[in-house]
């Protein structure tokens, strides 16, 4: 159950990043420097602080290209474009904006954001939001977790609890598991369960 009514949004920022870099047309500066990325995802953290209001808030950020799932799977993300440098260049930006808002952020060699996310959620005590733009996140959402996600573009936003994935796809948060398994991942190169 959630500590009291304190809320904990984690920020998934690789998912954001790139929600961002895809989402926004080309925004650069006087130099010709690329930052549509920091624009749009300086725009959705301050939508979040505004609208959420949290008492706590953290970022997470990949590490490394290769994980755990490399080891179990050498063929994970195998398919996937890598996406153009201009994206990557603005990273070290996105993170000098976190420490500006004094935010912690959080990475780790062998994992991604997203994991990191999971066993954040998992561990705290308080009510949480996770914001993010990947929908693996669905399998986080319980009684004291849900999803704020950019529904198009990065200005409208949809929130998912257990009732909003049950609506979508007729299953239960804890479902979403088993059937990313069975279906499979295009964009993570996860063949699913052919048929």
């Amino acid at each position: 159950m959630p500590s009291g009514d304190k809320t904990l949004v984690l920020i998934d920022g690789n998912a954001l990043v790139h929600r961002s870099f895809h989402a926004l047309p080309p925004l650069t500066t006087k130099k010709g420097e690329m930052v549509k990325a920091v624009f749009g995802f300086a725009s959705i953290l301050l939508k979040v602080l505004a609208d959420v209001k949290p008492e706590y808030i953290a970022v997470t950020f990949d590490k490394d290209k290769k994980t755990f799932r490399h080891e179990k799977f050498v063929e994970y993300k195998a398919k996937r474009v890598k996406a153009p440098q201009e994206l990557y260049d603005q990273i070290p930006l996105i993170k000098q904006l976190v420490a500006a808002f004094d935010i912690p952020q959080f990475e780790m060699a062998g994992f991604e954001a997203d994991d990191l996310i999971g066993t954040i959620a998992r561990v705290n005590p308080y009510s949480t939001m996770v914001v993010s733009g990947d929908l693996d996140v669905l399998q986080l959402i319980d009684a004291k977790t849900r999803l704020l996600t950019p529904k198009q573009g990065i200005k409208e936003t949809m929130i998912y609890d257990a009732a909003a994935v049950r609506e979508r796809f007729g299953l239960d948060p804890r479902q979403m598991i088993d059937y990313k398994g069975l279906r499979g991942d295009v964009s993570d190169n996860i063949p699913g369960v052919k048929g």
